[in-house]
């Protein structure tokens, strides 16, 4: 498969867009045509061609500009990245996972040649060219997580077990909607998830940290997750709330169509095999609306979907400030007929 990639940016003039493969690629997320809170936790098998899920790791045509906003970020905070130095082997296993799938399903891309410990790694589209002995990080010219998440889309997370329980003990954190790294950093999975509201209350993530545990090697899950931004803006922080959060105040009826963006998060789990930690991998898509109401279904359906969104979720996504103006505007699109199940688009 041959890439190319768009000249965009994340930040300032905001010049990102999806083109129309990228727009039938993109993981809408909704099932059903009212919301419902669920882990929607299914096995990482490859999906349909060209979809978000063909492969284990998804590269596409923002792929350098999401590389070059990362590298961004890091220069002015690298506390985005951080590792306690108990997961040295885990940011290996991250390294082989990382490298071999984006070698693996794009060979014109990247290239990964291994003699025993003696590695090469070539990145073509970033010009990266090392050859490194695995399991040395004396010969990477950054820590292994963070010279291979420096080259890979997605923020990523690794997860040590211990004490029946999931703790985030270290990651590349750079697109996240509205969590800190450093505030989370030696948390446990309930401590991280406190903030969630309804879910508790559930059992969901009783459910699914139980369901973690016993996560086995070579049986990857994925899940979807979701919420709003305005602006295509990949680091949402709160360290840097005070530079997006006054977004929110900008959105009128005339500028929903290009400032107001569904933000979906492709969410992986695997068990890694030398360390036993699991990595989680958090892959930020954004859509505006104006591409998002060129898939009919979709357009019904997250107009449905946004105006019978619980208050409390609203609150927590952060999207009270502009619901009802966006709500209004993509009522033009939905023509009232029903949906029918799934996520493919027209």
């Amino acid at each position: 498969m041959t890439l190319s990639f768009n000249a965009e940016t994340f930040r300032d003039d905001y010049t990102f867009a999806n083109s129309p493969t990228a727009i039938r690629a993109f993981p809408f997320p909704f099932e059903r045509d009212d919301y419902t809170y669920t882990v929607n936790i299914e096995q990482h098998v490859p999906g349909p061609v060209q979809s978000a899920t063909e492969f284990p790791i998804h590269i596409d045509e923002h792929y350098v500009a999401e590389m070059q906003d990362r590298a961004i970020t890091l220069a002015q905070d690298p506390l985005r990245c951080q590792s306690l130095p108990h997961m040295m082997t885990a940011e290996w296993d991250l390294v082989e996972l990382l490298m071999t799938s984006m070698s693996t399903h794009y060979p014109e891309t990247f290239t990964l040649t291994r003699d025993g410990d003696r590695w090469h790694w070539t990145n073509r589209p970033l010009g990266l060219d090392q050859a490194f002995t695995f399991g040395d990080a004396s010969t990477l010219p950054q820590g292994p997580m963070e010279y291979i998440t420096r080259q890979c889309q997605g923020d990523f997370c690794l997860l040590d077990q211990r004490d029946d329980n999931l703790w985030m003990d270290a990651g590349m954190v750079t697109t996240q909607a509205d969590w800190s790294l450093d505030f989370d950093l030696g948390m446990n999975f309930m401590e991280w998830h406190a903030p969630v509201p309804l879910a508790h209350d559930l059992g969901v993530f009783e459910r699914a940290l139980k369901f973690l545990l016993n996560l086995q090697q070579g049986r990857p899950v994925r899940r979807l997750n979701w919420t709003m931004t305005i602006n295509p803006r990949l680091d949402t922080s709160p360290e840097n709330y005070h530079r997006w959060g006054i977004d929110k105040a900008s959105v009128t009826p005339e500028n929903v169509g290009d400032k107001v963006h569904l933000r979906v998060e492709l969410q992986a789990l695997w068990r890694l095999p030398r360390s036993n930690a699991i990595v989680f991998s958090i892959r930020c898509y954004l859509i505006k609306m104006d591409e998002l109401v060129t898939q009919k279904k979709w357009a019904r359906r997250f107009h449905r979907v946004l105006a019978s969104l619980p208050q409390p979720i609203a609150d927590y996504k952060g999207l009270a400030r502009f619901r009802d103006t966006t709500v209004a505007w993509l009522s033009r699109h939905d023509d009232g007929l029903p949906t029918s199940p799934g996520f493919a688009p027209d």
